[in-house]
């Protein structure tokens, strides 16, 4: 067993950067790259996609994001380990297999799946954002459980190089090399709370590394331009150094690793994950030099009966126009636009929405600002069950070309099927992960 493994982590979010995975890959000395891609909402529409054209449904940058790392990986002996695979894991798999037999290099692919628990739920099943049954929400489109490490596990054991998964939840992706390297037993809870840590703080990748964290008055943050993403050397013990590639833009220091560290936590005590309710309230932090941040201690206790489940629906048909204006009194021009609109769309719109962007449209109010904004773009929105009808919302905002107020300019309009999301809970006996492999 090792004593000590290089993790990094080269995406924290579908539509991230490529390159700082290849410098990763190129330079970070790596043992594992780990590619994290999914959101809810980003699987949600992965499901839209695969059921319009069966061989699709992983992640939409899987192709370019594989064409580059590949020979990097297997000139350096790196694991890939990535939820790429999103709704599709299989096919992603065989994309995968198809570039590198493209490029003329062997390498073996584990497809993780059997989050997509879409057939084992009823309609009638309880939504635990709003107490009621699922199908109330509209109509169900898919249903992914946040799996653990076992099926990343299997794949790591049958010796796969490049492991894609489905929805399995961000820390589990870090987690299961670190039970294989070092063997760990995943009913250690002490030791799965200190990998779910390190997990935690590396998943969002360039958030550790000040991209989040960064604010040019209070925050300053060097060469954002080449922001380097994250890596982690992770000791037996549970603790780890987290740090970038040498010569990236960004920091790693105390505040960007205490930033992430309550990252979307609730509740510290208590953080869920399939593998472990991990407690962060242990963790102890210390700068040991010039972008390295010392990872010690967290915790543990048993793991959830349940997975929690991620549910996409049909929510609504959003439709949307823009237009701007600028100059002297442009913000009294894009409010009298707004007026206009306003009486023309709300007998059929009753929640329409009307953002002055450039005064109001974030916090709804302008904190008492009476200065004059010298440019405003006006936004209007709207809802409905179907794309005709939001589209004359876009019409409408397009009219005022000619029919005023005067000044209008850089009109665009949207028609956008909206995938809402809810969650629930599943029991972890009925659900089994499976891995398939696929040799190049």
């Amino acid at each position: 067993m090792k004593q000590k493994i290089r993790i990094g982590c080269g995406a924290g979010f579908s539509g991230d950067r490529l390159e700082p995975a290849i410098v990763l890959a190129e330079k970070g000395n790596l043992d594992y790259l780990i590619l994290e891609c999914l959101a809810e909402r980003t699987i949600a529409l992965a499901q839209k996609r695969r059921l319009q054209d069966p061989t699709k449904g992983y992640d939409p940058l899987l192709e370019r994001r594989i064409e580059s790392l590949l020979p990097l990986l297997i000139k350096n002996n790196i694991r890939l380990i990535t939820n790429m695979g999103a709704a599709n894991p299989v096919a992603g798999a065989k994309k995968i297999i198809e570039i590198a037999r493209k490029q003329g290099v062997i390498v073996s692919v584990a497809a993780v799946y059997g989050d997509d628990v879409f057939t084992h739920l009823s309609p009638d099943t309880e939504a635990i954002e709003t107490g009621k049954p699922l199908q109330q929400s509209g109509e169900l489109i898919s249903a992914n459980a946040y799996l653990g490490v076992e099926g990343i596990l299997s794949a790591l054991q049958a010796d796969a190089q490049i492991i894609i998964t489905g929805r399995v939840a961000d820390p589990s992706l870090f987690l299961a090399p670190m039970i294989h390297e070092f063997g760990w037993t995943n009913n250690d809870y002490d030791l799965m709370g200190k990998g779910t840590v390190i997990g935690h703080l590396l998943e969002c990748a360039g958030h550790i590394t000040g991209g989040y964290f960064a604010d040019p008055v209070k925050k300053p943050v060097a060469d954002m331009d080449k922001l380097g993403h994250p890596f982690a050397d992770v000791f037996e013990d549970g603790s780890a150094i987290i740090s970038k590639v040498e010569g990236t833009g960004g920091v790693v220091n105390l505040q960007t690793a205490k930033e992430q560290l309550l990252y979307e936590v609730i509740n510290p005590h208590e953080y869920y994950t399939p593998d472990v309710i991990a407690d962060f309230t242990t963790v102890f932090l210390k700068e040991t030099g010039e972008n390295q941040v010392l990872v010690t201690g967290g915790t543990g206790k048993t793991k959830p009966q349940t997975y929690k489940v991620s549910v996409g629906y049909k929510a609504f048909y959003l439709g949307e126009g823009e237009i701007a204006y600028a100059g002297a009194s442009a913000l009294a021009r894009a409010q009298l636009a707004g007026e206009i609109i306003e009486k023309r769309l709300k007998p059929q719109f009753p929640d329409l929405r009307i953002d002055y962007i450039g005064s109001n449209a974030i916090h709804r109010t302008n904190f008492g600002d009476t200065s004059t904004p010298y440019e405003i773009r006006l936004r209007v929105a709207g809802k409905a069950t179907n794309a005709a009808d939001v589209a004359i919302i876009g019409e409408e905002v397009e009219a005022l070309y000619t029919n005023g107020p005067a000044g209008g300019g850089g009109v665009r309009k949207y028609v956008n099927e909206v995938i809402g999301i809810v969650s629930t809970l599943i029991d972890r006996q009925n659900i089994q992960p499976q891995i398939q492999i696929f040799e190049s």
